[in-house]
């Protein structure tokens, strides 16, 4: 009898070796034990073995208890980070759970399911995609997999809401997962905490604030630290498939966070009583980014094909694209409230988003007047404009970075005088036919790239010197 239970034993340790190690040697021991597995659990059955087991136990990763101290194996995915950063996924095999760990600097690697520390806290993201691309068993990977989903998360229900991966970043490369000095994820997002500010100022000789008028009061937030890449818009470019693939769904890209999940109060509205409508399905046909449409005159960034420019940021978008952009990615387009309040610095109301040191002509704060990236002052090509978060100096109070230059920046709300009081507010109602952007572009003088500084451009409007970036609940 125990002649039979060992047999029993030693095709069920075949069984685990094929589990656990996979591959060639795994399927010859079971091909070899197959057969003689089936006939040996009957005869098992059969003649009492469990009554000869019932002082052994074997734990769900096949280990004796009797060594319980030692530490079980891990099947851990290490190697560089993809998307939104260096990270691994652990799968402890003593208790049959997989453990993901979140992502830092897509730059460093990882292993024995250590993530790397290098980028901002803040900037952190679930890396439960990546578990698979490391090379552990699917079924692993699946028995750790957090379904949660993010609250205020991706509305049409994408990856971005199970993994905390936004769509842009889940995958590798070029501009998806190389951005800044670092070369961090390029959907790396920060936190911006509550406050108010006088939205009208302008700056003495020293950079301090004068003038103020048109106080708001800003909810915390996340704003994204990059503007969008080229290489990140092209993910949604594949996404929306030529207009067969995806498109918002009704009421999304509402600051769900607020209000009761009614999002900002729109000021532009007379009865003083609406809040944000969120996407509408008639514009769905306002999203064209076609080869042709992202080729827009003068220094388009956009190429049909993967190129050398990945890591630039996307132009020659309309408004309605920027919006369904950041929908899809899991965010929403910044109020021109909360875009200037990160600017600004909150209530430190700053000159520039770095201070008050002016931007010069050698790059070092701001992309701008054709100075980059030699000084000459002369644009010719896309060589003029520069890999978001080039200029690292140029770090607003929360750290993101090219708020001033490179591109303007489409914000959520019509063009229009400030209406005062604003608490999470925004102008949705259209007046001037025109939406905000902020923060200059590779082309304009100091004065555009002011925190302070408002411009205004029609929705379906494509400019080689308008992007984006997208935010986020806090």
């Amino acid at each position: 009898m125990r002649a039979i239970c060992a047999a029993w034993i030693g095709t069920l340790g075949a069984y685990l070796v094929r589990t656990r190690l996979g591959g060639d040697r795994g399927e010859v021991l079971m091909r070899a034990s197959s057969l003689a597995f089936t006939v040996l659990v009957l005869t098992v059955g059969l003649a009492g073995c469990p009554a000869l087991l019932s002082d052994w136990t074997i734990s769900g990763s096949g280990v004796d208890d009797a060594s319980a101290d030692a530490p079980g194996p891990d099947a851990a995915g290490g190697g560089s980070g993809s998307g939104s950063g260096s990270s691994s996924g652990a799968a402890d095999s003593g208790g049959g759970d997989a453990t993901v760990r979140d992502g830092g600097s897509s730059s460093g690697s990882s292993s024995g399911g250590q993530a790397s520390p290098d980028a901002s806290p803040d900037a952190s993201v679930s890396s439960d995609a990546h578990i698979l691309e490391a090379g552990v068993d699917a079924a692993i990977a699946e028995a750790g997999r957090d379904s949660t989903a993010s609250e205020g998360g991706n509305e049409a229900g994408l990856d971005a809401t199970t993994s905390g991966v936004p769509p842009s970043c889940q995958a590798s490369g070029a501009g998806l997962s190389n951005c800044g000095a670092s070369s961090e994820s390029c959907c790396a997002t920060l936190e911006v905490s509550a406050g108010a500010y006088d939205r009208t100022y302008t700056s003495d000789a020293d950079g301090g604030p004068v003038g103020e008028a048109d106080p708001a009061t800003v909810s915390g937030s996340r704003l994204d630290k990059y503007e969008v890449t080229v290489g990140r818009f092209r993910q949604f470019v594949n996404a929306w498939n030529g207009g067969s693939g995806y498109t918002p769904p009704a009421g999304s890209g509402k600051h769900r966070h607020l209000n009761g999940g009614q999002g900002l109060v729109n000021v532009g509205d007379d009865a003083g009583g609406a809040y944000e409508t969120g996407w509408v399905p008639s514009d769905n046909s306002n999203i064209a980014p076609t080869d042709a449409n992202l080729a827009c005159p003068g220094l388009s960034t956009w190429t049909a094909a993967t190129g050398s420019n990945e890591t630039l940021p996307i132009d020659c978008v309309n408004w309605w694209e920027a919006y369904a952009f950041c929908i899809w990615d899991g965010g929403f387009l910044p109020s021109e409230s909360e875009w200037e309040y990160a600017a600004a610095g909150g209530s430190q109301q700053r000159e520039y988003p770095w201070g008050a040191t002016a931007p010069g002509t050698g790059n070092q704060y701001a992309v701008y007047g054709c100075y980059y990236p030699n000084d000459s002052g002369s644009c010719t090509s896309v060589a003029n404009i520069a890999p978001v978060g080039t200029v690292a100096q140029g770090a607003g109070l929360w750290g993101q970075l090219d708020l001033a230059g490179n591109v303007y920046e489409w914000d959520l709300d019509w063009f229009a005088a400030y209406v005062d009081p604003c608490a999470d507010c925004a102008n949705l109602t259209s007046a001037s036919g025109a939406r905000v952007m902020r923060g200059g572009d590779f082309t304009y003088n100091a004065t555009n790239v002011l925190s302070s500084f408002r411009a205004s451009y029609p929705p379906s409007g494509r400019s080689n010197g308008v992007g984006f970036r997208c935010a986020r609940t806090p």
